[in-house]
């Protein structure tokens, strides 16, 4: 299953998927990340970590752990 830690700079991707436990997962969903959300990807660092996304009209940086807990379409 691709991650969103696999997705490519500028491309616009679907959620079909949050894995991980308890607070973690929250924390991914409080950040509007939801399942059926697109996500367009803004840049990587280059390290690959953080990544930085829009989601829901706004921007946000997400680390590489988390990155690969949103599964996509």
């Amino acid at each position: 299953m691709k991650t969103l830690k696999d997705a490519k700079i500028g491309e616009t991707v679907q959620v079909a998927k949050l894995t991980g436990e308890g607070a973690v997962k929250r924390r991914i969903m409080d950040m509007g990340i939801t399942k059926g959300v697109e996500i367009y990807v803004r840049k990587v660092a280059p390290l690959g970590d953080p990544i930085e996304i829009t989601v829901r009209g706004y921007e946000l940086s997400l680390r590489k752990a988390d990155a690969e807990m949103i599964e996509l379409i």
